[in-house]
């Protein structure tokens, strides 16, 4: 659904959720093994969200690492989509048509909508916090 860097987003953010509770920073390198990317991959990916700034932050230096920014656990998820430019994956034309709209519907557009709407709920109303709490570590990330 999402591109393969949403989805190491998503993770990256998951796992720093999960294991900075405590208020560790977690290594670039930590993360890019627990998630199954490379380390050049995941370090663009967490440069992108910690540019963004609402969801992970970083700090250099020894003792530094990437942790939730402050207040982010209670952000939802779209949030993350936002700042990695997907959110267009939800609110688009599941075609990709640029016309499609309710005055003038693609040949998916009603059968769609209702879905694409659920689809927005779900990652609006369901918080990074919540999610990682949801996620069992040991089951999908390298430990």
């Amino acid at each position: 659904m999402f591109s393969k860097t949403t989805e190491y987003a998503l993770r990256a953010a998951l796992y720093v959720a999960k294991e900075g509770k405590d208020g560790r920073k977690i290594s670039i390198d930590e993360i890019a093994e627990a998630i199954g990317s490379p380390r050049h991959f995941t370090a663009k990916v967490l440069q992108a969200l910690s540019r963004d700034g609402r969801v992970i932050d970083s700090e250099r230096g020894p003792g530094g690492g990437f942790f939730l920014a402050k207040g982010s656990g209670q952000l939802p998820v779209s949030i993350l989509l936002e700042a990695m430019g997907e959110m267009e994956v939800l609110t688009g034309c599941v075609l990709g048509l640029p016309n499609c709209s309710a005055e003038r519907p693609c040949a998916m557009h009603n059968k769609y909508e209702g879905i694409k709407k659920q689809l927005l709920h779900l990652f609006e109303t369901t918080s990074v916090e919540s999610l990682s709490e949801e996620t069992n570590i040991q089951t999908f990330f390298k430990h």
